[in-house]
């Protein structure tokens, strides 16, 4: 295949990633003049020859290294599959990272990037709340390959989490994974003290890796590499995907550590498919707008949610004026305040189930960056691996409930967010009497 990077500017001037979505990295002269992409249904593929063969291989398990202007061509479709080349060509685009590499998930993404970085004997200092199969993987499963999950709180200040660093014993530190905004909190991890931190411990013999989950953000609002992470992660089934139809992930970073995790993606089988990587491509093509109608529509319900009589608190990225500091990270660090919205209802698990039981329009379901909003109960369904105690410090209440915002119409979104409420009031009024 030629330089994708040939077809990225007109008269000099470089294209932006909503233009380059629908042909970078693929030229239509490759499969009959097709304006999309084929799908690469194939397991394997011919060799011109049998030294061709020796020289694909030799790249393939770095035996040598490569020529100028030399590419390991076409294998197996474990280790590349021109579907997901093209995919991870334009995955690079939004981030401005050198290369991306495609999953079956995004915990195929997460798990294979940090087993691909850690070996026993390290520590993972990371955010809290994170999701809950990450911190489930990040607690149990390293745990047994000797690497130890050290989590901060959302309300660590810079000098508490310098604290922690120091805390660690010399050498052990190898990375700092962020979840930012959390889930579900929506709270806000300073990428760049995060960075500061990691270069401060790392030395050229053990570098301290930053690594970040941009799932909730990314990649249109959220560029996590600009401020100096080194390897950013997705759960492309959301808003990569966008449509409630795939299960996919992704990681982009630097040629030479996506070289690491391509190693251990090949020989952990953890990589997409051809026909999840084609359906992606498509996505990709409508990202920045269902992203931009989502976020719209989400600023103005917070806002409807903020002033509801039934809402004790609301969790969006613009309601952020009790914490100056937060709204400083959020000025630096975000371009939107994206379409994830949690608030409190008045009350408690009950009047949060009442309200979800309730709900028409918007779904019950996990998951979020859809077309279709949904709804959750993170304390009893995301984040249920957590215990109540440490969901409290994580600032996750029994009353908390989740919203993913889609592109319906915001106003028939909020007219059975309405009636959802008034069927929680009316059963609160139904059993006063019976409680006096």
């Amino acid at each position: 295949m030629t330089n994708p990077h040939d077809h990225a500017h007109i008269g000099g001037q470089p294209l932006q990633p909503e233009s380059l979505m629908m042909s970078y990295g693929y030229t239509p002269a490759w499969s009959e003049g097709a304006i999309k992409p084929p799908i690469f249904q194939t397991s394997t593929f011919v060799f011109k020859n049998a030294e061709e063969g020796k020289a694909f291989f030799e790249l393939a398990y770095g035996l040598r290294q490569a020529n100028p202007d030399e590419e390991m061509g076409l294998i197996y479709s474990r280790l590349n599959n021109p579907s997901l080349e093209i995919l991870e060509h334009r995955l690079t685009l939004w981030d401005g990272a050198e290369e991306a590499a495609s999953f079956a998930s995004g915990m195929a993404a997460i798990s294979t990037t940090l087993l691909a970085l850690l070996q026993p004997g390290d520590v993972v200092l990371h955010s809290e709340p994170v999701y809950g199969g990450s911190d489930f993987f990040l607690k149990n499963v390293l745990r047994k390959f000797g690497i130890e999950a050290r989590g901060f709180l959302p309300t660590a200040t810079p000098a508490e989490l310098q604290a922690q660093a120091a805390a660690i014993e010399p050498g052990r530190l190898a990375m700092i994974f962020v979840e930012t905004p959390a889930n579900p909190t929506n709270h806000l991890v300073d990428l760049e003290a995060c960075a500061a931190l990691a270069r401060q411990y790392g030395t050229a013999d053990k570098p301290v890796r930053l690594v970040v989950d941009n799932t909730f953000l990314g990649p249109v609002f959220q560029h996590p590499l600009k401020h100096g992470a080194d390897v950013v992660l997705y759960s492309a089934t959301k808003f990569l995907g966008g449509h409630s139809d795939l299960i996919a992930g992704a990681a982009l970073a630097s040629k030479p550590l996506m070289k690491e995790i391509k190693a251990m993606r090949t020989f952990m089988g953890t990589m997409c498919d051809p026909n999840t990587g084609w359906m992606l491509m498509r996505s990709l093509e409508t990202l920045k707008l269902r992203m931009e109608r989502a976020a719209h529509s989400a600023q103005i319900i917070a806002d409807w949610l903020r002033a509801h009589p039934l809402v004790a608190r609301t969790y969006y990225l613009t309601h952020l004026e009790h914490s100056p500091a937060q709204q400083d990270i959020y000025r630096r660090h975000c371009l939107s305040p994206g379409s994830m919205i949690s608030f409190d209802i008045k009350g408690g698990e009950a009047e949060a189930f009442r309200f979800l039981n309730a709900l028409k329009l918007i779904k019950l379901a996990v998951s979020l960056g859809g077309t279709e909003s949904l709804a959750e109960h993170p304390g009893t369904m995301t984040h249920s691996d957590i215990t109540v105690e440490d969901q409290r410090e994580m600032g996750i209440t029994p009353q908390m409930v989740r919203l993913s915002i889609g592109v319906e119409d915001p106003q028939d979104l909020m007219l059975d967010l309405g009636q959802a409420f008034e069927a929680v009031g009316m059963v609160k009024e139904k059993r006063q009497p019976e409680m006096a």
